[in-house]
């Protein structure tokens, strides 16, 4: 088994913290407390999908797990393409270096693993007939 946990973009954390946390402060500082915890919940969320967003790579099956939302299960041998995108798209990947894991027929979905390159070894000693796109190349191994 291996476990890949999600890589956190700074410039995402910062953006959030600065308008949730902006928010907040406000809201307390007027003294709207009822929003107030809205908010802190909205905040506790986020923190929540952070810090429990990974990869599991295990008996030929890849689980995307992001709080208790998200909860995938990919068969490796179905994984056709894995290449980089850095797409915006709502996904279980809390940065912006992401990539984008083609299954099935039609299929996807975006993560975003801390060790990239260990996270497609992974793939690919299992189904070495994954292809690989990466900025401007194309692993073949």
């Amino acid at each position: 088994m291996a476990k890949f946990k999600s890589k956190i973009s700074i410039g995402l954390v910062l953006f959030l913290a600065i308008i949730l946390g902006g928010m907040f402060i406000k809201l307390l500082y007027d003294g709207t407390w009822s929003v107030s915890v809205l908010i802190f919940c909205q905040i506790l969320f986020i923190a929540h999908l952070f810090l429990t967003t990974f990869y599991i790579v295990e008996n030929e099956k890849l689980h995307v797990k992001s709080g208790f939302l998200i909860n995938i299960l990919i068969d490796i041998q179905q994984i056709k393409k894995i290449s980089e995108t850095n797409t915006i798209m709502s996904a279980p990947a809390v940065s912006f270096d992401r990539l984008e894991i083609l299954y099935n027929k039609f299929d996807t979905v975006v993560i975003s693993p801390k060790e990239k390159m260990q996270f497609i070894e992974a793939i690919k000693k299992i189904n070495p007939l994954v292809e690989v796109k990466l900025k401007n190349k194309t692993l073949v191994t």
